[in-house]
């Protein structure tokens, strides 16, 4: 006659203590990479800005040599097919907040330079609206 008695086996899988030591592991290790990640996610905002600025400035400068004056609005440039589009502000996620400057000299034209209509600054401590 065989016996069926069998000692109990320690089924298999993670104890409490196991899962807890993970999980402290894990927060330990997002404390330390998401501050990091919204850090880079400024720092490419500031990027974008700024060479949305530079091409903008670029385009205002060329309609002047071409026509001899600054155009009316921003939107001259897009439907003179000098952009393709108005570029997007990163930091406010919108196209309608840039900050025109009007020219100095008399010069024809409403739209001589722009700025970011952000708020706030940088993380080098200067405004967006001073770039």
């Amino acid at each position: 006659m065989q016996r069926t008695d069998r000692p109990l086996t320690r089924q298999r899988g993670f104890t409490l203590i196991e899962l807890l030591v993970v999980m402290a592991i894990i927060a330990m290790l997002l404390t330390l990479s998401v501050p990091r990640y919204f850090r880079g996610l400024d720092a490419s905002r500031e990027t974008i800005l700024r060479e949305n600025l530079r091409a903008v400035r670029q385009t205002l400068d060329q309609f002047k040599s071409d026509t001899g004056r600054y155009p009316e609005s921003l939107g001259e440039l897009v439907q003179r097919q000098y952009l393709k589009a108005l570029p997007v502000d990163p930091i406010t996620e919108s196209s309608t907040t840039w900050q025109i400057v009007a020219p100095r000299d008399n010069v024809k034209g409403d739209v001589a330079d722009v700025r970011s209509g952000a708020s706030g600054q940088a993380r080098d401590g200067t405004r967006y609206a001073d770039w």
